[in-house]
């Protein structure tokens, strides 16, 4: 008998490419997940999967289960939603605010699907970068943070979405492009191309140029990703910018990018909410939505160890 715990694993091996990094996702040992796997072939008698096939080939029995886990597990993730609404409500509020200017090419999925679920929730967003919006969500003006700069606030609560990589935009023809990886000292004659906010928000600064004592020689401000890449592809500055950020413009060879620092510099982006409202089932939904957005929309993110279990990831370096 094919269990719900079946579909989970098989559309989670499926996504995930191998046992290790399913087991991972999982949270089980490479040695359990292969007995499940094992104990599943037993009961249907036929094999799922190719081994030491990398990444992952199914046998045609297996693509006929993963069919069945793509029809399911949507319905199930549905009657969950339904079964929430009716015990807590349909009415609600979730106002937030982004500290990403580009956060957008994941948010906007993540609302649009948000919205077909909880039509009667009252959904707004804006900027976080004109204001500070941590002690908004704490004052109740805000129902929800996204963020890289998570604060020691009481009665905030914070759940990683997704880890990514910050690394350096460069022009081709940049000579720092002949390097595999940069220092801190290398920017200090270099124009640092950033968003319009303080630089104690930005990440290359807490988290590679601060701590080294290192400054800019120039910083510029522009209010686009795009415009800050075309400064860059011009020569005109460099830019400190999320792996996932950077990998179209990588992609059409626009400019090139390199980790910061020998051993490259990994932040983790985090939904604040406030703790009474931590349990809010719209809430819940909302960032359950948005991290399945993240790994579907995004390139070079990894999971964080305490994500929930039915998180998905895609690695790439």
């Amino acid at each position: 008998m094919i269990e719900l715990k079946h579909l989970k694993t098989l559309s989670t091996l499926n996504k995930a490419g191998s046992l290790v990094e399913a087991a991972k996702q999982l949270h089980l040992t490479q040695s359990a997940l292969s007995h499940q796997l094992k104990e599943l072939e037993q009961r249907l008698d036929c094999s799922l999967f190719i081994r030491k096939s990398r990444p992952i080939r199914f046998t045609i029995s297996g693509l006929r289960i993963l069919e069945l886990a793509d029809q399911v597990l949507p319905q199930i993730r549905q009657a969950e939603r339904d079964i929430s609404r009716f015990a807590s409500g349909d009415a609600g509020r979730l106002h937030m605010a982004i500290e990403c200017h580009s956060c957008f090419q994941w948010l906007m999925p993540a609302i649009d699907k948000f919205r077909d679920s909880w039509p009667e929730v009252e959904l707004d967003f804006s900027s976080g970068f004109s204001f500070l919006p941590l002690p908004a969500l704490k004052r109740g003006n805000l129902d929800l943070v996204v963020t890289s700069d998570p604060q020691p606030i009481e009665g905030i609560s914070y759940i990683p979405l997704f880890s990514y990589q910050s690394m350096l935009a460069l022009s081709r023809h940049h000579p720092l492009a002949n390097k595999i990886y940069i220092e801190a000292e290398d920017l200090s004659e270099e124009t640092l191309i950033t968003y319009p906010v303080e630089k104690e928000r930005l990440d290359i600064f807490n988290a590679f140029l601060t701590p080294e004592g290192v400054t800019p020689a120039k910083i510029r401000q522009a209010d686009m990703t795009l415009m800050m890449l075309q400064l860059v592809a011009s020569g005109r500055g460099v830019a400190g910018l999320p792996n996932w950020a950077l990998f179209e413009y990588l992609q059409k060879d626009y400019v090139v990018a390199r980790r910061l620092g020998k051993n490259g510099v990994w932040k983790t982006l985090y939904a604040a909410v406030r703790e009474e409202q931590n349990s809010l089932a719209f809430i819940e939904d909302f960032i359950t939505t948005a991290i399945e957005s993240c790994f579907s929309n995004l390139k070079g993110i990894k999971v964080p160890e305490s994500l929930p279990d039915d998180a998905t990831a895609k690695d790439f370096e």
